[in-house]
């Protein structure tokens, strides 16, 4: 159980909770949460939006039942989180361009604020796209070297990848599709992906995916990937 140390709305169905926490947390992992006993069955995975010492920071959408009761609690009410789960996002030492659309913007944050951290000195772009309202763009903007926004049309339409850049992206599949299609071949591309989850661990064999070395388990095995395991590129 951790104690939620506050839950605020942040736009139209977008929440952001953060609760007490301590451990090793990396960028692009995830934790299955639960605030209910047996309806709905399952916890939902939700990804890290940050990590501080001592806080754990999510940022979500309300989309069904469980995040409909994640969004009614309040500070010091708790909620049962278990992880982290997934390999997360590999460390960035050249320069970084993130690509994010909607809420899969939310684990591209920490990616972002992580490698500032780490590389003081590097170049990181950052192209959000949204389907009608921007949410959590400010604090990108304090940390990336530029901004592309993009809301109601095709955030790839307006993305350029310089050469040397590790291209990271999340966001729907259709989108990440064709960061994975437009970016050249000679930049790495890194894709996270969402699927339905049961356990969180890879026992369940709930969220497996199909890749070119054979079914793969997104909460185990991923949820990244580089781009041509899982895209026809």
């Amino acid at each position: 159980m951790a104690v939620i140390l506050s839950n605020t709305l942040v736009s139209a169905g977008i929440f952001k909770m953060t609760v007490a926490f301590t451990g090793a947390v990396k960028p692009g992992q995830f934790f299955m949460l639960r605030a209910w006993d047996k309806d709905p069955l399952l916890s939902r995975p939700i990804s890290v939006h940050n990590y501080e010492p001592g806080q754990l920071t999510f940022l979500y959408q309300v989309v069904g039942k469980g995040t409909e009761i994640l969004a009614r609690l309040q500070a010091d009410d708790e909620v049962t989180i278990q992880g982290p789960y997934g390999n997360g996002f590999p460390e960035i030492s050249g320069d970084l361009c993130v690509v994010g659309g909607g809420i899969g913007t939310a684990p591209l944050y920490y990616l972002v604020r992580h490698y500032r951290d780490q590389n003081p000195t590097g170049k990181c772009r950052v192209y959000l796209g949204f389907r009608d309202l921007a949410y959590a763009v400010e604090a990108f903007v304090a940390l990336a070297d530029e901004v592309v926004l993009d809301i109601g049309g095709i955030i790839t339409h307006k993305l350029t990848v310089l050469p040397g850049e590790t291209v990271v992206t999340c966001g729907p599949e259709i989108m990440m599709a064709a960061v994975a299609s437009a970016v050249p071949a000679e930049n790495t591309v890194y894709v996270s992906l969402e699927a339905h989850m049961a356990c969180g661990i890879g026992a369940c064999l709930g969220c497996t995916c199909e890749t070119r070395s054979g079914n793969k388990k997104v909460c185990k095995d991923g949820p990244v990937f580089v781009r041509e395991e899982v895209f026809n590129v």
